[in-house]
């Protein structure tokens, strides 16, 4: 290949040539024209020197080899080598849809959405659904729809609330320490979280009832005593208490809370164990 624009092969030496014009053009695109040929060269004398197995791939070297070479360094994840951050998009496309979907609405969140009332908090609720469909994607485990509408919810309901408590503990200087507080009542958003408690409720209840990878026999409804207990908790420690402003803290300080999650847990174990298939 080496000056040639394509593999020496035995045979399929169009395709060969094809997919040689294929990484010149855009190594061409990335570092020019000037460069594109001695990048090209250098890449030929390192990929001789390995010993392919037979393969129906053209010369040895697949459409995705052909991007993991020419793209390799444009595509990197924190802490992580570029080629293997682009080689998982390619090996779970899902996965890298989603989180590209993620990362364009945490963008978006920061410089628009986080300005523009009831979005700020909808986007966050769409976040944690896309986490939920990235990891699903990842171990390739089917999930109910259901589960994300729940997902959604539950953040909601955890940012409403949250919203909430900001209004009542800064009171009038809210707007100066997230100026969208201004958009909103305590009113308002304690009507929102009816509307979202009740729905939180009803999606996990529908959940439980019609997820094809849960019991037939609808056992995992054993489990929505604890999921109204955890909503009504929280509620009144929004109500009562005046917390709220920290749900992770609410999440890990609150031992009735922490005792219920418990209970759900080896609840929804146990119905899986017991009768599931």
């Amino acid at each position: 290949m080496h000056g040639s624009g394509h593999w020496h092969t035995s045979d399929d030496g169009l395709e060969h040539r094809h997919l040689g014009g294929f990484i010149r053009q855009h190594l061409s695109s990335l570092y020019g024209a000037a460069r594109a040929d001695a990048l090209y060269d250098r890449l030929y004398s390192i990929i001789a020197g390995y010993h392919f197995p037979p393969s129906t791939s053209v010369g040895g070297v697949s459409q995705r080899d052909a991007i993991l070479i020419t793209y390799g360094d444009q595509v990197r994840a924190p802490n992580e080598p570029p080629l293997r951050t682009l080689a998982g998009f390619l090996v779970h496309p899902n996965v890298g849809a989603v989180l590209a979907g993620y990362i364009v609405l945490m963008l978006s969140y920061t410089f628009v959405l986080k300005h523009v009332v009831l979005m700020d908090m909808m986007a966050i609720g769409a976040g944690f659904v896309l986490r939920a469909m990235a990891g699903a994607f990842a171990i390739d485990a089917p999930v109910s729809p259901w589960l994300y509408v729940v997902t959604a919810l539950a953040a909601l309901f955890l940012v409403i609330h949250k919203r909430r408590a900001e209004l009542t503990l800064l009171e009038g200087g809210a707007g100066n320490h997230r100026p969208i507080l201004d958009e909103y009542s305590p009113g308002l958003l304690d009507q929102m979280a009816s509307l979202v408690t009740a729905s939180t409720l009803i999606s996990y209840g529908l959940y439980t009832f019609t997820a094809e990878n849960l019991p037939e026999n609808n056992a995992m409804m054993l489990t929505i005593p604890f999921v109204l207990y955890g909503l009504l908790r929280y509620l009144y420690l929004v109500h009562q208490k005046g917390e709220g402003g920290s749900p992770e803290e609410i999440l890990l300080r609150d031992w009735p809370l922490l005792i219920d999650i418990l209970l759900w847990v080896v609840t929804a174990a146990t119905v899986l164990a017991v009768y599931r298939d």
